[in-house]
Parts: C-alpha cells; sequence; structure tokens
C-alpha cells in the first residue's frame, strides 16, 4: 500500500515543508474568514452602530453619565465617531499586511461615523449651548470647533456619496472624492488635541495612529510569490 509524502528538493531544509504548510493554513483559515465577513450584512453594522447612542439617551436619563450627562454623550459620541474614521483607515493596511478583507464594511462604518459625528454636533449646538447667537460666537471663538466643523463638512458629500448608485454615477471620480477621508479624519485628530484643555496623552496617541496610518499606505508594495501547497508523491 502506498503512502503519500511530501517530495523536498534535494538541498532544501527539513524545516522549509514545515514553513510551507504552515504558510498554507494560514492562508486557508484567512480564506475561511474572508468568506465569513463577507456573508454578515451591513444592516447588522447599522443596527450597532444605532444601538450606543441609544445606549448613552438611556444611561443620560437614568445617571449612568455622571454629574454632566450633556458632556459625557457629546465627548463619547464624538470620540466614537473619530475611532470609527481610524477603523475605516485601517481597513486598508490590514488587507495589506495580514490578507484580512474588510473593504465591505468600509461604506458603512463610514456611514456610522458621520452619524455618531453628527449626533456629536447636535447634542453641542441643541443641550449645551442651547442658544443659537451664542452657537456661533462659539464657532466664531473657538479655533477647535472650526476644526471640527471643517471635519465635519468634508464628510458630507462622502456619506451623501456611500451607495451603489453614487458609484456608479461618479464612475472612477468616486475614488478620488472618497480619499478626503484622509484629511477628515486628520482634522478629526487635531480637533481633538486643540479641545482638551492642559496636556493629555490620549488625544496626541490617536493622532499618532492616523500619522502612522495614513503613512502605511504610501509604502511601496512588495511583489509575493503567491504560495503553494506541496507537492505529494506516493511511496512503494
Amino acid at each position: 500500500m502506498g503512502i503519500a509524502v511530501c517530495s523536498v528538493p534535494s538541498g532544501t531544509s527539513h524545516a522549509r515543508p514545515f514553513r510551507l504548510a504552515i504558510a498554507v493554513a494560514k492562508a486557508d483559515m484567512i480564506d475561511r474568514l474572508n468568506t465569513l465577513l463577507r456573508k454578515l450584512p451591513n444592516w447588522l453594522l447599522y443596527l450597532l452602530g444605532a444601538a450606543y447612542p441609544a445606549w448613552l439617551l438611556y444611561a443620560g436619563f437614568t445617571g449612568g453619565l455622571g454629574v454632566d450627562p450633556v458632556k459625557a454623550m457629546e465627548h463619547a459620541l464624538g470620540k466614537a465617531g473619530l475611532q470609527i474614521l481610524v477603523a475605516v483607515l485601517l481597513i486598508t493596511p490590514l488587507r495589506r499586511f495580514t490578507k484580512i478583507n474588510l473593504l465591505s464594511w468600509r461604506r458603512a462604518l463610514g456611514v456610522i461615523a458621520f452619524f455618531y459625528i453628527v449626533l456629536h454636533l447636535l447634542v453641542w449646538m441643541v443641550l449645551d449651548v442651547q442658544i443659537l447667537s451664542q452657537v456661533w460666537a462659539d464657532i466664531v471663538k473657538r479655533p477647535y470647533i472650526i476644526v471640527g466643523m471643517a471635519s465635519l463638512l468634508i464628510l458630507l458629500p462622502l456619506a451623501l456619496t456611500s451607495n451603489n448608485w453614487s458609484i456608479r454615477k461618479l464612475g472612477p471620480r468616486w475614488r478620488v472624492l472618497h480619499k478626503a477621508t484622509y484629511l477628515a479624519v486628520l482634522l478629526g485628530g487635531i480637533h481633538y488635541i486643540m479641545q482638551v484643555k492642559g496636556f493629555q496623552y490620549e488625544p496626541y496617541v490617536y493622532l499618532g495612529v492616523i500619522i502612522i496610518l495614513l503613512a502605511l499606505r504610501r509604502l511601496p508594495k512588495r511583489s509575493k510569490k503567491p504560495i503553494t501547497k506541496p507537492r505529494m508523491r506516493r511511496a512503494t
């Protein structure tokens, strides 16, 4: 009875077939994971995205956001919006360096981030400041608000065109338009640094991560040989 064994070219290390087998198994696992991720519907992301502001509202009414629930809600929504935008930036490097593909989630995450940032603005205007004339005075007086508003205005056309109809209508221009995400996220990180009082390391960590993720996009791509499975021969 024949036994299947790996065919190893002469002069190669015995460890090479083992490493190759691990690489093949890893690639197969990533393929299975990507297949599973593609099957997850985007409406599930939207549902989870809507749940967080609803929870914040509930926590605010029940005393779960501390002595100043309006400020807590305002800051939580702004930070969550920035975090999701950073996650959007992470999708391309994650695919490039680990082969994990979350591209099907990118548009939904961008829309959710925009939704959070709009809520962040509305909480500030309606629940915090409350007076329309004071809102305008604060915008003129505080540069960090101008930076944040600029980021929001950049995101507005991106959110409005995050649909299949816009992709078909705009064609190649759609990708060019959505590269403005990079500037919007960078302005969001700067806005976070400018609005904190005193020195706090966390906003600088966010800005540093944003800069690193943007820099990774500039790295030249290396061509890699495709992974091939070990050849099998039958011993007699």
